[in-house]
């Protein structure tokens, strides 16, 4: 909660910092980076800061958090706060790196906004930083604690136990530990980051969602190689489908997200697009492995049936849960798939049952319209649940 004197002022100052938030941002990167180039060579997303994804994401996480402070100050904004904790505890943050931040921020926002920043309004903004910095270190400590590693220590070696060929532009990778042992436990839905050393040195990472049940001595991920004519091409993504083979090595975190299988026998919408089928594959093995009789909707879209990774066991997973029902609609159906339905998702087609709880993955377009289109129907803004692959613009819209 914002202090007394601290709330006026912010409330005052919010338009102001919301329409430079961006350019702050921008010069944000550009000051943390000339001071400290390890965390653009090996933290970092080169291709998102390159795209102006991360400083957007940035920009909004700041501003959504202001404006929640003001219009809802006696709640705390989990969804927004355990998305960003999940996220930094995948990339090993530490509490360290937050007073790094603070100190290019800072310097970032009194360069932007000049004369209008009096010590009243850097205190006041002071506050609101350290207020979501120090609720997302106590966070991220909880999340350390739960996969039993000190903080930031999250990485270890895992060997490739097999490679395969989903689609063209797709293969997953069974990932089982060096030293023998199981791979571990995790929550359906959740995702691990894989680091990757590039040809210049720099060790990128990425977080690439479990795709099979928990339950196995190894972990599962599907990678789809990152090809688009308006932007640069996936450079772990790339590395990950030329170089990367049976028998070698990668340096794979614990697992973290909060897109994760409900307990319960409530009714559940799983809808997906393109490659955001991964984390719904390893919720319908769980359910399938444990004998579920859950109402479950399963929704996919994709360009083809030949672009649908994993989508035989799709269907075997499906059939083998007496509550679940599969839609598939593609762009171009083709004849492979005559019980496909051509084009975008008709939500309005959907059969929603009372009490549903939808989680929701894949591009933002996709995951808007979904998510529109529910509310639309009737379903609670609190019953819909979504993962981004990428940085998260969307934060605090829900």
């Amino acid at each position: 909660m914002l202090s007394t004197e601290s709330a006026p002022v912010v409330r005052a100052t919010l338009p102001a910092v919301g329409a430079a938030i961006d350019e702050i941002a921008a010069l944000f990167y550009r000051r943390l980076f000339a001071a400290h180039p390890e965390l653009l060579r090996d933290l970092f997303n080169r291709g998102n800061q390159a795209n102006g994804e991360q400083r957007k994401a940035l920009a909004g996480s700041i501003a959504a958090f202001a404006g929640l402070l003001l219009e809802r100050p006696d709640e705390r904004p989990d969804a927004l706060l355990s998305r960003i904790a999940h996220k930094h505890a995948s990339l090993g943050i530490t509490s360290e790196q937050y007073k790094v931040v603070h100190t290019h921020l800072f310097a970032a926002i009194a360069e932007v906004l000049g004369d209008a920043v009096t010590p009243e309004v850097a205190a006041a903004w002071d506050e609101v930083y350290w207020l979501m910095a120090n609720a997302l270190i106590a966070l991220e400590a909880a999340l350390y604690q739960q996969a039993g590693t000190p903080e930031g220590e999250v990485w270890r070696r895992m060997r490739v136990a097999e490679r395969r060929q989903e689609t063209p532009d797709t293969i997953s990778l069974l990932l089982r530990p060096e030293d023998g042992s199981p791979a571990g436990s995790f929550r359906p839905g959740q995702y691990v980051s894989v680091r990757v050393e590039l040809p210049d040195g720099a060790r990128q990472i990425r977080q690439y969602s479990l795709s099979a049940a928990p339950g196995r001595p190894d972990w599962r991920i599907t990678v789809k190689r990152v090809r688009d004519a308006d932007r640069p091409e996936g450079e772990v993504s790339g590395r990950l489908h030329e170089q990367v083979r049976a028998g070698d090595p990668l340096l794979v975190s614990a697992p973290f997200g909060d897109l994760v299988l409900p307990d319960g026998d409530g009714p559940l919408l799983l809808a997906s697009a393109g490659i955001g089928s991964t984390p719904m594959l390893a919720m319908l093995g769980h359910l399938a492995a444990t004998g579920s009789t859950r109402r479950v909707a399963v929704v996919h879209a994709d360009r083809s049936p030949a672009d649908h990774a994993h989508l035989a066991e799709l269907l075997q997973l499906v059939a083998a849960l007496p509550g679940a029902t599969l839609r598939r609609w593609y762009e171009e159906p083709g004849e492979a798939a005559p019980e496909a339905e051509a084009g975008l998702v008709d939500v309005d087609a959907l059969e929603l049952p009372e009490g549903v709880t939808a989680y929701l993955c894949g591009p933002l377009p996709y995951l808007r319209a979904m998510r529109g289109g529910l509310l639309r129907r009737g379903v609670p803004a609190s019953a819909v649940h979504y993962e981004v692959f990428g940085p998260d613009l969307w934060l605090g819209q829900e």
